[in-house]
C-alpha cells in the first residue's frame, strides 16, 4: 500500500501542521541524522506520523523551530519514538525542547516481555507482522536530493511507528503504560542534566588508582577535552584519545617529547594542542592540596559478585511476576551504587538512580536482603 507523504519545506507549513498535531492524542517522531565527524548530530530529516500519513520535515530549509518545540512540550499529545536517546539530542539541538510525555516503543516491548532492547525492524515484524526493507540508516541524509529509497524508508518508519503505538498501547496495563512514560521522562531528565565537564574524571577507567594530586590533573584534562569537543564540534577522541588521559595524569609529561610517548597520543594532538596540554598539566599539578579532588573508591572486590547476583535475582523475580523483560528491572550500575554505599558491613542506602516504581516495589526488599546478609556474616 502506497504511503501518503507530505513534505514540509518552509516555516509556515511547519507551523500549520504543528497546529493541527496539537489536536491529536499522539504523534510518532523519528529523525535521520549524520554523526561521523562531529560531536553533535546533524539533522538530515525529521519524520512525523499521525497514524495515517507520513510528514517529512527538511531541517535544512527550516528556520523557525518554535512550533515544533511547543508541540514537543504539549502534555496532551503523547510523543512516540523508538530507542530514542540520539533522536532526543537531535530534537533538543533543533528546538531547544524535549518531548513530554514520551512513549518509547522499545521500552514498551520490554514491558510486554517481547524482548529487551529490540531493534525497530524486529519489533515491527513481531507486533505488526510487517517485514521492513533493509535500512538506509547508513546512507547520507544530508545529501540533496534524497533518493527515492531514502524517502520511502523514512516515510515507512513514521507510519509504522504510529501503528506500533496503536498496537502496543492496548496490551499495556495502566500501570505498565504509566511506567513506560515514567522511564521516558527519566530519559528526558537525564539529557537535561547537563554533564559537568569538571566531574567527568570520575568515569575514567582506573582513575581510582590515582592519588589526589594526579586526580586534579585528570580532572582538568577531562574537562578541557569535553569543552574543546563541544566548541570545535568534533568527537572527543579527535581532541584527545580516551586511553591517553590516565597515563597523562599519572606521569604528568612536562615537554613535547615526553607527551609523544604517552599511550595512543596522536601526532596531530601534539601539533595542535601539545604546548597547551603541557601548560594545563603543569597548572593543575601545582594546585594547592585543598583544591585536589577526594580519592575515588576502589571497585567492588570479586567477593561482591555473589551479592550482586543475589540482588539482581530480586529484580528478575519481580520482572517474572509482572511479565517484564528482566533486564528492565534493576540496572547493574544502580546495584553497584547500592552495594558501594555500605560495603562490606552496611548500613546501605538506596541510590538516587533507583527511582519511581522500581524504588517503591523493590527498594525495601533490596535493603532487607543486604541487612539479612550482614547479620549472617
Amino acid at each position: 500500500m502506497a504511503i501518503e507523504i507530505h513534505w514540509i519545506r518552509d516555516d509556515q507549513t511547519l507551523a500549520e501542521h504543528c497546529q493541527s498535531w496539537h489536536e491529536l492524542p499522539f504523534v510518532a517522531l523519528d529523525t535521520e541524522f549524520m554523526r561521523v565527524d562531529t560531536f553533535y548530530p546533524k539533522a538530515g530529516l525529521i519524520q512525523v506520523g499521525d497514524g495515517q500519513r507520513a510528514y517529512l520535515i527538511d531541517p535544512l530549509l527550516i528556520g523557525n523551530w518554535q512550533p515544533l518545540g511547543e508541540l514537543l512540550e504539549n502534555p496532551a499529545v503523547v510523543k512516540v519514538l523508538h530507542a530514542c536517546s540520539e533522536d532526543l539530542e537531535v530534537l533538543l539541538r533543533l528546538t531547544g525542547k524535549l518531548p513530554q510525555p514520551l512513549f518509547d516503543t522499545q521500552l514498551a516491548g520490554g514491558y510486554l516481555n517481547l524482548g529487551f532492547s529490540m531493534g525497530y525492524s524486529r519489533l515491527v515484524q513481531e507486533v505488526l507482522g510487517i517485514e521492513l526493507p533493509k535500512g538506509e540508516t547508513r546512507s547520507d541524509w544530508l545529501q540533496r536530493p534524497l533518493s527515492e529509497t531514502q524517502i520511502s524508508y523514512a516515510a515507512e518508519d513514521a507510519v509504522h511507528l504510529a501503528e506500533l503505538f496503536s498496537a502496543l498501547r492496548p496490551r499495556l496495563s495502566d500501570d505498565k503504560y504509566a511506567w513506560v512514560l515514567e522511564d521516558g521522562a527519566e530519559l528526558v531528565a537525564a539529557l537535561r542534566r547537563e554533564v559537568d565537564p569538571q566531574a567527568l574524571y570520575r568515569d575514567v577507567k582506573l582513575a581510582w588508582k590515582l592519588g589526589r594530586q594526579q586526580l586534579a590533573v585528570l580532572r582538568e584534562l577531562c574537562a578541557w577535552r569535553e569543552c574543546e569537543a563541544r566548541s570545535r564540534d568534533v568527537p572527543r577522541n579527535r581532541i584527545l584519545k580516551e586511553h591517553s588521559l590516565w597515563p597523562m595524569a599519572k606521569t604528568q609529561p612536562d615537554n613535547l617529547s615526553a607527551l609523544a610517548k604517552v599511550e595512543e597520543m596522536h601526532p596531530r594532538t601534539i601539533r595542535q594542542d601539545g604546548a597547551l596540554l603541557i601548560e594545563l598539566i603543569k597548572r593543575a599539578a601545582s594546585l594547592p592540596p585543598e583544591q585536589w579532588p577526594a580519592t575515588l573508591p576502589e571497585p567492588l572486590p570479586i567477593e561482591a559478585a555473589g551479592i550482586l547476583k543475589r540482588l539482581r535475582a530480586i529484580g528478575q523475580a519481580e520482572g517474572e511476576r509482572l511479565g517484564i523483560a528482566p533486564e528492565l528491572m534493576l540496572r547493574k550500575k544502580t546495584l553497584e551504587a547500592l552495594l558501594k554505599s555500605g560495603y562490606p558491613n552496611g548500613p546501605y542506602q538506596l541510590p538516587d538512580s533507583l527511582r519511581g516504581w522500581r524504588r517503591e516495589r523493590m527498594g525495601q526488599a533490596l535493603l532487607d536482603d543486604l541487612a539479612g546478609a550482614g547479620e549472617t556474616r
